[in-house]
């Protein structure tokens, strides 16, 4: 049996994070894995990290790491039928002008924060072990109430020995079927998503905006080209379930379709590919409370939206730097300062993801965009202000209320309104030569 004061459940982006700066701050963490291989990587992932997250990079001190890797770093370059809203994040006002876009493959990014929270003193990772039982003051009654207090977990490894750890706090950082939420019986709220989605990387597949992304809102369907490190692009696409069986058969040909008759886009060659094509039929969107006496959840384990806007790795990489913020000056002190401190983190959650994951959801549908989105991205598309506010939205720095001022409603209905507004264009320019790691 093991004794910490915390047990983070999951090794990708979400528990890496808390683990390194609650062991940062002195606490003895045990990291629980169940892949065996410290290389081990999320394949299902469009692998953009939003602006807002580029704080907690630094913090982590990896930033440099992840542009040495090759990561590409850029701006927003989204199509709707109104035209291209091409925003570089130079252009904005801090904090977005010091964070752009990064993209970069998990295979890359998720050994990189795993390196990192094991060299972390105070953080044990323990890779091949799987978390089978929570340690709690009483079983569920009935099978229908959650448990008692969570104090820990057990943990069974390869050879099937099975261990406690004992922790004041149980991070479930294991994605959006989460074993822990399941073992808690915590309340897990789907919503539906009726889109599916392929994507695989192509080689010598330069994008006109170099390297930044570029997204088609095809309303309902969605395509996407990502550059990114070891001279990489991931070519992706997200269609409405109604167009199922014309994938199906084969999806890299219909891919191909797709983006012939999508402008200013690069061209699908499968001699090119460097990958399997990868599909997701069914992603729904998953919302958990984030907490609850000893337990406390993050990442995707907490909430997974529609990764058509690309949140996830962002919302990781915060929530689990809040969750250690938040608990780690209450590991030492009463039970009951903990649970305020949980309640600290989960307002601030809520506060910073509900509104985007309301929008999210309600476009996850497959419904199309409604009449105030369509004023938006129009007027976006032709004026560089009502861009950057779409940019701050879409980086997720503030939230769409916090856009619509009365001052910025007003100027969204006179770009509308305005014969002389032109659609700005496609910002292009050449791709930066691919960074050698090392």
């Amino acid at each position: 049996m093991g004794e910490y004061d915390v047990a983070v459940v999951g090794a990708s982006i979400a528990g890496c994070t808390a683990a390194t700066f609650l062991g940062r701050a002195g606490a003895r963490v045990a990291l629980v894995e169940s892949h065996g291989d410290p290389k081990a990587f999320k394949r299902v992932c469009t692998h953009a990290i939003q602006p807002s997250a580029g704080p907690t990079l630094d913090r982590l001190g990896v930033t440099e790491a992840v542009v040495c890797s090759g990561a590409r770093r850029g701006g927003m370059n989204l199509w709707t039928r109104y035209g291209w809203i091409s925003f570089a994040h130079e252009w904005a006002e801090p904090p977005l002008c010091d964070h752009p876009i990064w993209n970069i493959r998990r295979e890359t990014l998720d050994p990189m924060l795993r390196e990192l929270a094991a060299a972390t003193e105070g953080v044990e990772l323990m890779l091949g072990h799987t978390a089978n039982a929570l340690l709690c003051d009483g079983p569920p009654v009935g099978g229908r109430r959650p448990p008692g207090r969570v104090r820990g977990v057990v943990v069974r490894t390869r050879d099937g020995t099975e261990h406690e750890l004992r922790a004041k706090l149980v991070v479930a950082a294991d994605g959006r079927d989460s074993q822990i939420a399941k073992l808690a019986s915590q309340r897990t709220k789907l919503k539906p998503h009726n889109r599916f989605c392929y994507y695989a990387y192509y080689r010598n597949t330069p994008v006109v905006t170099g390297d930044s992304a570029q997204f088609w809102l095809l309303d309902p369907d969605v395509a996407y080209a990502f550059p990114t490190d070891a001279g990489l692009t991931l070519l992706a696409c997200m269609i409405h379930r109604d167009r199922l069986p014309e994938f199906r058969d084969d999806p890299e040909r219909a891919m191909a379709r797709l983006f012939e008759s999508l402008p200013d886009a690069p061209r699908l060659d499968p001699a090119k590919r460097e990958s399997q094509v990868i599909g997701k039929l069914d992603m729904p969107n998953v919302r958990r409370r984030a907490w609850r006496p000893g337990l406390a959840f993050v990442g995707d384990a907490a909430l997974a939206v529609d990764p058509l806007w690309g949140i996830g790795c962002g919302w990781a990489l915060q929530s689990g730097e809040w969750l250690a913020e938040a608990a780690i000056p209450a590991l030492d002190g009463e039970e009951a300062q903990l649970d305020g401190a949980l309640r600290v983190y989960a307002r601030r959650h809520r506060r910073a993801f509900a509104e985007h994951e309301l929008l999210c959801s309600a476009y996850a549908t497959g419904r199309k965009l409604n009449l105030i989105q369509r004023l938006i991205y129009r007027g976006a598309a032709r004026d560089r202000e009502i861009a950057g506010g779409v940019a701050l939205i879409g980086g997720r720095w503030i939230t769409p209320r916090q856009m619509l001022t009365p001052r910025m409603v007003a100027r969204i209905v006179r770009v509308n309104l305005s014969r002389a507004s032109r659609p700005m264009g496609l910002r292009t320019e050449r791709p930066s030569p691919t960074p050698v790691a090392g």
